[in-house]
C-alpha cells in the first residue's frame, strides 16, 4: 500500500471539496423542486452540508491547511455594495 497513503490533509481537503460540491448541486435542484416538502428537506441538506463545509474549513485553518486572509473593511463595504445592488436589480 505504499504510494497510496491518506494523509489527514488530504482526507480533510477531499471532504471540503466534496462539501463544495453538495452545496452547488443542492443550489441548482432546490429551484426545480416544485413540491413545497421536497424543497424544504433539500433546503435543510443544504443548510447542513454549508454547515459541514464551515466546519471542516474551520478545522483545516486552526490545522494551517488552509491558508486565507481577512477581508479589509472597504473590500467588505465594496462586496456588500455590488450584492445589495444586484438584488435590487433582482427584485424591480
Amino acid at each position: 500500500m505504499s504510494g497510496n497513503v491518506m494523509n489527514d490533509q488530504y482526507g480533510m481537503e477531499d471532504l471540503l471539496e466534496q462539501e463544495k460540491y453538495l452545496i452547488h448541486a443542492y443550489g441548482v435542484y432546490i429551484p426545480e423542486a416544485s413540491e413545497p416538502k421536497l424543497r424544504c428537506v433539500l433546503t435543510e441538506n443544504l443548510n447542513g452540508c454549508a454547515n459541514d463545509q464551515f466546519t471542516v474549513f474551520t478545522k483545516m485553518s486552526e490545522m494551517g491547511w488552509y491558508q486565507s486572509q481577512a477581508a479589509a473593511n472597504d473590500q467588505l463595504n465594496t462586496a456588500k455594495q455590488k450584492f445589495s445592488r444586484m438584488q435590487g436589480e433582482m427584485n424591480a
